[in-house]
């Protein structure tokens, strides 16, 4: 019997400091069309589930082709609702319907229109490989906490983040450090109902290039997302 792989979209319509970021329009459609259309393109995903508190988003979420079996409880949307909790109600939500139980839980943010299908797909390989309980996909950070990053104590004198065992003259001597992007999350629902988060496991990544990772948090991201997008449809 095959996995039932569902792909969950969380988008609440409360949003203070982009406010309509979920609907908000790049390339024609709204942000929350390009997460549902690159999950229902991926093969390794069987259904896409909108998980939103707003009628407006549960409307354009059908209109998208996903499924809005259920409304987010206004608990699980308030600016300080961990996002952990509504994804435990999401997987609940649809284990108590009809049709299959969740197998494998995949989140794929409305923030990350620039990713591909395929970077879906790898993390769904990587999280069957089966020594992880979560996956999620990073990109090499800009700033380095062994180099470049700098905490000031109460002398206003600067500290690097975390000192190294021996200088280091270059970021490209450092160690290597990475960005948590909103590309895609995989978790094991059995995990996802016992943990309290992310780290609380085994955690697997997928690196993703900068250029798919870009998250939009406010107006100024999405104009970098626009920017993008055309290089890309320009390149084609």
């Amino acid at each position: 019997m095959s996995e039932n792989v569902v792909a969950f979209i969380f988008a609440r319509g409360g949003s203070k400091g982009f406010p309509g970021k979920n609907i908000a329009p790049l390339d024609g459609k709204p942000l929350i069309a390009h997460a549902i259309l690159a999950a229902r393109a991926a093969r390794s995903v069987g259904r896409v589930v909108v998980s939103t508190d707003d009628e407006k988003i549960a409307a354009a979420g059908r209109q998208w082709g996903a499924e809005v079996p259920f409304m987010r409880p206004p608990e699980l949307a308030g600016d300080r609702s961990p996002e952990w909790l509504a994804w435990r109600h999401a997987i609940d939500a649809i284990d108590a319907g009809p049709g299959p139980k969740v197998d494998v839980f995949v989140s794929v943010p409305t923030t990350a229109p620039l990713r591909q299908p395929a970077d879906i797909d790898a993390c769904v390989a990587r999280f069957r490989e089966g020594d992880v309980d979560v996956v999620m996909t990073v990109t090499p950070a800009a700033r380095n906490p062994y180099f470049n990053m700098v905490t000031v104590d109460g002398e206003r004198h600067a500290h690097l983040v975390i000192p190294p065992d021996k200088t280091v003259h270059t970021r490209q001597t450092a160690p290597a450090v990475f960005d948590i992007t909103t590309v895609c999350y995989v978790v094991s629902p059995a995990f996802l109902r016992r943990a309290d988060g992310l780290f609380a496991g085994r955690v697997g990544v997928i690196e993703v290039p900068a250029e798919r990772a870009v998250d939009i948090d406010t107006a100024l991201d999405l104009k970098v997302a626009e920017t993008l997008w055309g290089a890309r449809t320009d390149g084609k």
